[in-house]
């Protein structure tokens, strides 16, 4: 089980337990393995580690030779850090970013959702997946068990998405939508050097 995996499954199990609202020996020692995932990850980047997380998360595509003169060190050490970190699960992807509105998805929708019952979300997720225009999904604490994000061309495909999928989704008991007039701030989180 990748590391990544490791904090998927007790990340779901977690939740299963806040939101059922139950104590347990189990519970403790989910809390316990997590905090010692992250403890674990934490100390096996350093300060190097954290300036290369910095330059590449500004640039992507910045050539390695570039951020190894940077760095003060050679490309097959950026190479190795960098590798080291994809295998950790810190860094999970890189690439381009596509323009929604040049594809014609003039409306950024947030959907939270209610579902019928917590455990029902993994089942919810994988219909949800099979919608293109869903870009993300969020289980939550809150008012809603989940929050979608997704795109759609206009008032009418978002009508047609909320009515003839997302609500015709068995376990969606609801739905409450909000729609993005402008997106302000887009940032990676902080990284300390």
């Amino acid at each position: 089980m990748s590391r990544v995996d490791f904090f998927l499954n007790n990340h779901f199990f977690l939740v299963k337990m806040i939101v059922g609202n139950k104590k347990s020996p189990i519970f403790a020692h989910k809390i316990q393995q997590l905090s010692n995932f992250f403890v674990n990850i934490m100390e096996k980047i350093d300060k190097l580690d954290k300036k290369i997380l910095t330059i590449i998360s500004k640039n992507a595509r910045i050539p390695f030779k570039d951020v190894a003169a940077q760095c003060g060190v050679s490309r097959a050490a950026i190479h190795q850090r960098v590798q080291h970190m994809i295998d950790l699960g810190i860094i999970v992807g890189s690439g381009y970013e596509v323009n929604p509105k040049s594809l014609g998805f003039m409306t950024c929708t947030y959907v939270g959702i209610t579902l019928e019952k917590g455990s029902m979300y993994k089942a919810v997720v994988t219909e949800l997946n099979k919608i293109p225009e869903v870009v993300e999904c969020h289980f939550t604490t809150g008012p809603y068990t989940m929050l979608v994000k997704l795109f759609a061309r206009d008032n009418e495909h978002l009508m047609d998405l909320l009515n003839n999928k997302l609500q015709e989704i068995q376990g969606v008991n609801a739905t409450e939508t909000l729609i993005s007039l402008d997106q302000s701030i887009k940032k990676e989180v902080p990284i300390e050097v």
